[in-house]
């Protein structure tokens, strides 16, 4: 079975956008902040600039400007180029292009086209780091409310909104800056709660690392800009080889030709490659079920066996194309940042994170005695250690609180591989406590004042929930790898109507002072595929556990 990955929205090329069906402005070469270059046509004005830091930057409204503007930050994009020879990864030249909205990278202006001719105004910034660019967005999105602003001065409302890194941006501008924003919307969210996501990344290229191939670097990236890219790009092409590898050899259990000592010795066991991946999967919290892989469904004559012993780990596989080539970009322009390597597993219990699974996938992991010894073969493989003042820089270069104190939105699918809906669940867990000081709070100052305020909510959560069947097969028996992706999963893979959901809802609490009720919310959510289900929640990080 050949597996392929379907090139990521973070790892793609940003196209340059044709705004609104008019012609689009040059953007000054020069790095200041002067005024912007601007432009009216059919009752529709562009503008474009560039920040102090000369990241450039859009900024479009309509002559029925209503005083909200939508402040968009685009997701991560590396920072470094990627060859073609790195298909489907590349190829990727490094570009700092603006975007005014989402789905505007590849040329879909339909969500930007919907808001400004509804009267709410549009701006994106190109930021002038790519990869983790916390710090320059913050500043970048700053300087573009006050552009904004003074461009548009009828402007009375600002609304944070972003995808994956870029909700990241977002937030941390509604957190710092709250003077600035009035609503936020966070898609597929980023963030680092605990250095979650580090683990994350850290401990799948770890697995894949004591399994499959020992060359495999998790952390300790030259400090030499040159040397470190080409190490990063040779990790992608291994990551990419042993992935190809495992596909050829999942079904007849072969492990891939590059394989640990340790891999060799589970191979020898009779311990079949796959179920190898699926501890790897497990360990790191991957989800187990992928675009094209629901882990109920099976090809004919196999509808029964596939989904216990081989799904799960197809889903890793396709997963983990996700999560190889974006650990092996982040870490190192982590550690790039900070000075030192930021991943550590010397104190990790891998034993205690697969804990839950093994039952639940004993036949896909053959049985207990096999976990046993993968367990071995990992506690018998050295462990990284990073460097301490290196990772006490994380919080200042990523670090959210996590505090929602505007009318926020939230989407997020539930088996995203590349942010994982753990992040969301933080997110939601954390509401909850503040919400529910902030009934303490009331309560108590209601004991003196006889007048109980209920405090407002502030929050709706929106899922993308996974399917429960979905997968295609072959002819052959193998996953269609080229049928629709299955609702819930993959990254950041939301339609221009549920953008726009969000975006009326976020628009609708800033005017109105709070969210509706609920059946309203359950009722938009609906129409555009999403759920809003209080009582749902998925697992935390296990690096939380």
């Amino acid at each position: 079975m050949k597996i392929s990955f379907k090139k990521s929205r973070v790892i793609t090329t940003v196209a340059s956008a044709a705004l609104v069906a008019t012609a689009v402005i040059g953007i000054p070469s020069v790095a200041q902040a002067a005024d912007p270059q601007c432009a009216t046509a059919s009752y529709v004005t562009q503008c474009a600039g560039a920040g102090a830091d000369g990241a450039p930057y859009l900024m479009i409204a309509a002559a029925n400007f209503n005083g909200t503007v939508f402040i968009w930050s685009h997701g991560i994009r590396p920072a470094i180029n990627i060859p073609a020879t790195l298909a489907p990864v590349g190829p990727y030249t490094i570009t700092n292009a603006a975007e005014p909205g989402p789905r505007s990278s590849s040329g879909d202006l339909s969500v930007v086209n919907a808001l400004v001719a509804a009267g709410y105004g549009v701006a994106g910034s190109g930021f002038s780091r790519q990869s983790l660019n916390v710090k320059e967005a913050l500043a970048a999105n700053v300087e573009l409310i006050a552009a904004f602003k003074k461009k548009f001065p009828t402007t009375k409302k600002v609304v944070a909104w972003g995808d994956s890194l870029g909700s990241m941006h977002s937030q941390k501008l509604a957190e710092t800056n709250p003077d600035l924003v009035d609503g936020v919307v966070l898609a597929c969210p980023a963030a680092n709660p605990s250095d979650a996501m580090i683990n994350y990344f850290g401990d799948a290229l770890y697995g894949f690392k004591a399994f499959f191939d020992p060359s495999i670097k998790v952390g300790g990236y030259s400090t030499d800009p040159v040397t470190r890219q080409t190490e990063q790009l040779a990790n992608i092409g291994k990551v990419l080889t042993v992935l190809g590898k495992l596909s050829g050899g999942l079904s007849s259990g072969a492990w891939p030709d590059t394989a640990s000592p340790a891999g060799k010795a589970l191979q020898a066991a009779g311990i079949p490659s796959r179920s190898a991946l699926l501890l790897v999967g497990s360990m790191a919290g991957i989800p187990t079920r992928s675009k094209h892989v629901d882990g109920t469904s099976g090809p004919a004559g196999a509808a029964e066996t596939y989904p216990l012993a081989v799904a799960p780990a197809v889903a890793i596989l396709e997963n983990m194309g996700t999560v190889g080539v974006a650990g092996s970009l982040l870490i190192a322009d982590g550690e790039l940042l900070t000075g030192g390597k930021v991943f550590d597993n010397s104190k990790t219990d891998y034993a205690a994170r697969v804990a839950s699974d093994r039952d639940i996938y004993s036949f896909a992991f053959s049985g207990n005695s096999a976990v046993d010894a993968m367990l071995g073969a990992l506690a018998a493989t050295p462990r990284e250690t990073a460097d301490a003042a290196a990772v006490a820089k994380i919080p200042g270069l990523i670090g959210l609180k996590g505090t929602i104190a505007k009318p926020t939105v939230i989407m997020a699918a539930e088996s995203d591989e590349y942010t994982p809906a753990s992040i969301a669940q933080w997110y939601i867990d954390g509401y909850d406590a503040q919400f529910a000081a902030a009934k303490d709070a009331a309560i108590a100052a209601a004991k003196s004042s006889r007048n109980y305020q209920a405090p407002v909510n502030k929050l709706v959560m929106l899922w993308a929930k996974t399917a429960p069947k979905y997968s295609k097969f072959t002819a052959a028996g193998s996953p269609d790898l080229g049928a629709t992706v299955g609702a819930g999963t993959g990254h950041c893979l939301f339609t221009s109507a549920q953008y726009l959901a969000a975006a009326k809802m976020v628009a609708g609490a800033v005017n109105a002072g709070k969210f509706p009720i609920q059946g309203p919310i359950v009722t938009a959510a609906k129409k555009v595929g999403l759920s809003y289900d209080k009582k749902f929640r998925v697992p935390t990080f296990k690096s939380l556990a």
